[in-house]
């Protein structure tokens, strides 16, 4: 974990000096520490500072919220998605800026919150309510989600100016970061890594199956009910602010798998730590391949995560023919 988190706080400070806009390392260090007013100081604690911290607090949310719902469905192939949460935000996020004109992202997060919210309980409605089950949930979750993008589609065509406010959105980016998105999103943050804590042992008893959960003492339909109230807060944060980027939610809590086993009281608290670092790691990548334009991080997280995705499956595939 010290390595991590030194990690972390290397690529939390590149993150902080590389951009589309060189400038000296003793330069950052000095905006950070002793600003003067200058351009330099400017570019730092204006742009860069917001865009890390939100990095940070959006990474570690995806990571968290793919291990609790890896571990919900048990299903080592779910991202965080799975449960409608993103299309519910893009669908909430389109339909305020084509209905309702709101331009503002600091009101387009919260519509994008409240469609993750909807969204979320829906599925959770259709997969059975309190007899609601791993597979019930993936199959609502999938239906929702289509019948969403289908929506979102269809207003962005028939709403060009919905579609280029939304073009940007949709991608996956941190370049739009404020220290007013990040301050409006962190108590949803903070409120669904709370309740991480509280679903960590349950889930590791659902892990064994239903019955030997019932064994142990574990209520099934509250740790459901609590581990989708934390995909929606983590998730649905972490996408109206920064837009839905892929991949993040599934890669991270494989890899930490790897190292620390199955016990969530372990990976959580290593997804936390390690996702942060592939987000800011693929932004700051991207700044500096297309200098001085810059590729979006959901691109890039995207173009890291297929061919990883196609190695999962084929290995599952494997498995499952073994």
């Amino acid at each position: 974990m010290g390595g991590c988190l030194a990690l972390l706080a290397l690529v939390a400070f590149a993150s902080v000096a590389l951009g589309a806009k060189p400038l000296p390392v003793d330069e950052v260090w000095r905006a950070l520490t002793a600003p003067t007013g200058t351009d330099a100081d400017a570019v730092v604690r204006e742009l860069r500072v917001p865009r890390t911290l939100l990095g940070l607090l959006a990474g570690a949310a995806l990571g968290v919220a793919g291990a609790v719902m890896q571990a919900l469905t048990r299903n080592p192939l779910a991202d965080p998605g799975l449960l409608g949460v993103n299309a519910g935000a893009a669908a909430a996020v389109v339909s305020a800026i084509s209905f309702l004109s709101v331009t503002s992202l600091s009101q387009l997060v919260w519509w994008a919150m409240a469609g993750a919210a909807v969204v979320a309980l829906l599925v959770h409605a259709l997969g059975g309510g309190r007899r609601a089950t791993p597979v019930r949930l993936a199959l609502a979750g999938t239906a929702a989600t289509a019948a969403l993008h289908g929506y979102v589609n269809g207003v962005q065509l028939l709403d060009t100016a919905a579609l280029d406010r939304m073009r940007f959105w949709t991608v996956g980016s941190l370049a739009s970061a404020t220290t007013d998105v990040v301050v409006q999103i962190l108590p949803f943050l903070t409120a669904g890594f709370l309740l991480t804590a509280a679903v960590a042992r349950p889930l590791n008893a659902l892990a064994l199956g239903e019955d030997s959960a019932r064994s142990l003492g574990a209520n099934l339909n509250r740790t459901r009910l609590l581990s989708l109230l934390v995909v929606t807060l983590l998730c649905g944060a972490a996408t109206a602010a920064c837009g839905p980027i892929v991949f993040v939610g599934l890669m991270v809590p494989h890899l930490v798998r790897a190292v620390t086993g199955p016990d969530l009281r372990w990976s959580l608290p290593y997804c936390a730590v390690l996702a942060p670092v592939l987000l800011l790691g693929s932004d700051v990548l991207g700044r500096l391949v297309a200098r001085p334009s810059e590729l979006q991080v959901g691109i890039v997280t995207a173009l890291i995560g297929g061919p990883l995705f196609i190695h999962l499956v084929r290995r599952a595939r494997r498995t499952v023919t073994l």
